[in-house]
């Protein structure tokens, strides 16, 4: 393969940038431009040490750097890799790159250096994936999860998987082929046994997807009621700052408000809506109308409520409207006098929380409510979660597969139909995790990445 470079760290102003070079000629491109003070090259000096000196082009002068040297196989690439570091910024790291590859490297393309990664064994392919997770991450749970992904969480489990299915698989199939041997009978408990407990394993990681894209992704919550109820209130007090215009007067938000919040592990994509009443104004019915828009592709609603007012025909429309969808009434200003149904709300909505956002009474209960809601109260980013839709349809797949060996020997079936089902599953779990995935699969996993990683 051909030595590749590109730049690895973020392109814009930095007190450092990092050019990375690996393949097998990537320590005598980097020696063609880069002079150390003490006059040693990087040929000659031993692996993960560094030198410093300064990058040419020609006989110009770009930049000051320090090299740092891997040897393979201990590379992340597994490859002989040099980083050079240089003084972070746009144009000096693209003179530095340019001046690598005007030596002899192929700029990279996105992914290459994590797939050289996994072709070379340094990783999975469920691993490399978390890679890009990792960069990616917009929460402390994101990046948790997605590094236990990193550090081999996926691959242990569906390991586990692949070993209790090879054994019964191998053992049904030596006794199949050989029974001249004296190989004793497999016995249809043992397998169902095996299959049962690995239908559960891969079950239970089947039903970390929606919780693990809920918080790779975050939740499309709106904050919805009618005028004056407090939404703009709240959104300021979830977000930290002033973001929505709050007054007395009804009507104030005409538009959608928007901004990302983080709540405890769940991430929220919050919009504060305007508020849901019959108008003559053109322009706020338009804002009503974007209400209902974003109401309808919301992942949770937050529906406020005023206590100290008794509940109209927009409050009953909002409570038909999202009582079957995941919602919580927020019954707010709890602070005046009770006016509002308690009860009708309560009997038509199951999560609901009673606050003051104006005193900011109860807001931690609020806050508990939507990672109950979200699934992520006992979310253990330790156990390994399924972070893509590629990993979804391999261990869905797995899991159908020993459904089929469970189907057949219940209905009697010849134990090579039952060593057949096992193998399918195997191969799965197997194109799960790169081992035997088709390259078609492994450009797809890769595609996404930037360049540089």
């Amino acid at each position: 393969m051909s030595t590749i470079a590109a730049i690895s760290t973020a392109q814009g102003q930095g007190g450092i940038g990092v050019i990375r070079v690996s393949g097998e000629e990537s320590f005598t491109i980097v020696d063609k431009i880069f002079k150390s003070v003490s006059g040693k090259k990087i040929m000659d000096i031993k692996g993960y040490t560094a030198l410093f000196g300064h990058i040419y082009n020609n006989e110009e002068v770009l930049d000051e750097a320090v090299v740092l040297k891997y040897v393979a196989p201990k590379s992340f690439t597994g490859e002989n890799v040099v980083e050079i570091s240089c003084h972070g910024g746009m144009y000096i790291t693209k003179e530095v790159l340019n001046a690598v590859i005007m030596a002899g490297a192929s700029l990279a393309e996105p992914g290459e250096f994590t797939k050289r990664a996994y072709l070379n064994g340094k990783m999975d392919l469920t691993e490399a994936e978390s890679v890009m997770d990792i960069i990616s991450a917009k929460s402390k749970s994101a990046a948790r999860a997605a590094l236990f992904v990193k550090d081999g969480a996926l691959f242990k489990k569906s390991q586990q998987v692949k070993q209790l299915l090879l054994d019964k698989a191998a053992h049904l199939s030596a006794w199949a082929d050989y029974p001249e041997e004296d190989i004793p009978e497999v016995s249809e408990d043992s397998i169902i046994e095996a299959i049962e407990e690995s239908i559960s394993i891969l079950e239970k990681l089947l039903s970390t997807y929606d919780m693990g894209q809920v918080v790779k992704e975050g939740i499309d919550t709106v904050i919805a009621g009618r005028p004056n109820a407090g939404k703009s209130t709240l959104m300021n007090l979830l977000v930290g700052r002033e973001k929505s215009i709050v007054t007395n007067i009804a009507g104030t938000t005409r538009d959608v408000v928007e901004d990302t919040v983080l709540v405890g592990n769940v991430m929220l994509k919050l919009s504060d809506t305007a508020g849901i009443r019959d108008t003559d104004n053109e322009i706020e019915k338009i804002g009503v109308q974007k209400t209902f828009d974003k109401i309808n592709g919301a992942g949770l609603v937050i529906a406020l409520f005023d206590n100290n007012e008794e509940l109209n025909t927009e409050d009953i429309d909002l409570i038909n409207k999202i009582k079957d969808m995941p919602c919580i009434a927020v019954i707010n200003k709890i602070d005046l006098d009770d006016k509002v149904d308690k009860k009708y709300i309560t009997d038509n909505i199951e999560n609901v929380v009673y606050i003051s956002a104006k005193q900011q009474d109860n807001i931690d209960e609020l806050k508990s409510m939507i990672e109950k809601i979200a699934g992520t109260e006992d979310f253990d980013p330790s156990a390994g979660i399924i972070a893509n839709e590629r990993q979804r349809n391999a261990i869905r797949n797995a899991v159908n597969s020993l459904y089929e060996a469970k189907e057949s020997l219940a209905m009697g079936m010849t134990m090579d139909a039952i060593t057949v089902s096992l193998q399918e599953t195997i191969d799965y779990l197997l194109e799960l995790t790169g081992e035997k995935a088709g390259e078609e699969i492994v450009d797809s996993v890769f595609h996404n990445f930037c360049v540089g990683k």
